[in-house]
């Protein structure tokens, strides 16, 4: 099984005079080591000048580049791997494009989805929203931390041992009871890309997560 990080930082569109490469270097400036680049409905050429662009300024800090639902693409750039959410190519297929040295995971809602992605073999499973987000369109019921515990005690249950990443609305405070569910990490999109100092909001969610691995 691959390293998987216990901070996944999530780029978006849209964000004021920042490119996509922009808020990877602030993040990774912040002590970010792994960066998934998620661009919706964007042209082929604008997703790959993201992609590649995005994907230097992970080699530069030694980052792990993660395309969102873009397997061919991930495979052109020799990418470190793909994202690929519930509407996105089925993980298995995805396999097939891509081979055994890329890193594939999934997103999941409750425990069914955690069964399919396990059955599928993926390297890490994205589980959320933990709470309300306007990240993301069509948003899941939110979960929260008593729907964390319940999914992770069945996935103990069922020998299930994929390292599953929190995502949705998480703030620094909350990492430590996260964590506490047995969850590996969590994942983070606007609350460093929409900050003021993106750098510093970076380096706290970092800070936060590494004092509450000690604890």
């Amino acid at each position: 099984m691959p390293e998987i990080s216990d901070l996944h930082y999530i780029t978006q569109d849209h964000v004021k005079d920042f490119s996509h490469a922009q808020l990877a270097e602030v993040a990774c400036q912040g002590g970010v080591k792994w960066v998934q680049l998620r661009t919706k409905n964007a042209y082929e050429k604008d997703w790959e000048l993201h992609a590649s662009q995005t994907q230097a300024v992970c080699k530069k800090y030694g980052a792990k580049f993660i395309i969102n639902d873009n397997p061919t693409l991930a495979k052109a750039l020799k990418a470190d791997g793909v994202h690929l959410g519930k509407t996105d190519m089925d993980p298995a297929e995805a396999r097939e494009i891509l081979g055994k040295g890329f890193i594939i995971g999934g997103t999941a809602n409750d425990f069914e989805d955690i069964l399919r992605l396990a059955d599928a073999n993926v390297d890490y499973i994205g589980l959320g929203p933990f709470r309300f987000t306007q990240t993301k369109e069509k948003l899941s019921p939110v979960l929260g931390l008593e729907g964390y515990q319940k999914i992770m005690d069945q996935c103990r249950i069922n020998n299930i041992h994929i390292p599953v990443i929190a995502i949705g609305g998480i703030k620094p405070e909350d990492i430590n009871g996260i964590l506490k569910t047995g969850i590996h990490g969590i994942a983070v999109a606007s609350a460093i890309n929409l900050a003021e100092n993106k750098q510093e909001s970076a380096a706290r969610y970092i800070e936060t997560l590494e004092k509450a691995a000690l604890s």
